[in-house]
């Protein structure tokens, strides 16, 4: 268990992975707390017309769950961890969302919205935040925290 624990908390990663982690932590707790203000427009009323399944329940499960991991890697607490549901928050958005604008119509029950275009273009036009996203995820899930973080900090406690 001890080997777990640092490995969650260890980093050899360069201090300017603080320039990351605040994108990546400062976007998902943006669009997290923007579920619960504008549920209609970004939470459990845009769920419902994309076509998901309990969009009551699942707007402010996704909510909570940016607001909460946006957070963790803010701080550099449990960073590994915390950007792992943000990975897969990304990838379900990319299949929900983005699939159905490469293909130019919805399937699954999942609706496409209207663009002026779509294919594969388009898709990467709207994906761009999503990438982004996806990839620092998962770029702090493979280096971790960096040492101006949480992490690092309970990292050298634990080794005095």
């Amino acid at each position: 268990m001890s080997g777990v624990v640092d490995r969650l908390l260890a980093s050899g990663a360069p201090a300017a992975t603080v320039l990351i982690r605040l994108m990546v932590g400062g976007v998902f707790l943006s669009e997290g707390i923007q579920k619960f203000l504008s549920p209609e427009r970004l939470g459990s009323g845009r769920f419902e017309r994309i076509g998901l399944p309990l969009p009551e329940v699942l707007g402010p499960f996704v909510g909570t769950t940016e607001i909460v991991c946006g957070l963790l890697v803010l701080l550099g607490l449990l960073t590994r961890l915390a950007a792992l549901p943000l990975i897969a928050t990304m990838l379900v958005a990319m299949v929900t969302i983005k699939l159905p604008i490469v293909l130019g119509h919805g399937f699954w029950g999942l609706q496409l919205r209207e663009l002026s275009s779509y294919g594969v273009l388009s898709m990467l036009h709207e994906a761009r935040t999503d990438m982004s996203m996806l990839l620092g995820a998962t770029f702090l899930v493979i280096v971790g925290s960096g040492p101006h973080a949480v992490d690092a900090v309970l990292w050298r406690v634990r080794h005095r």
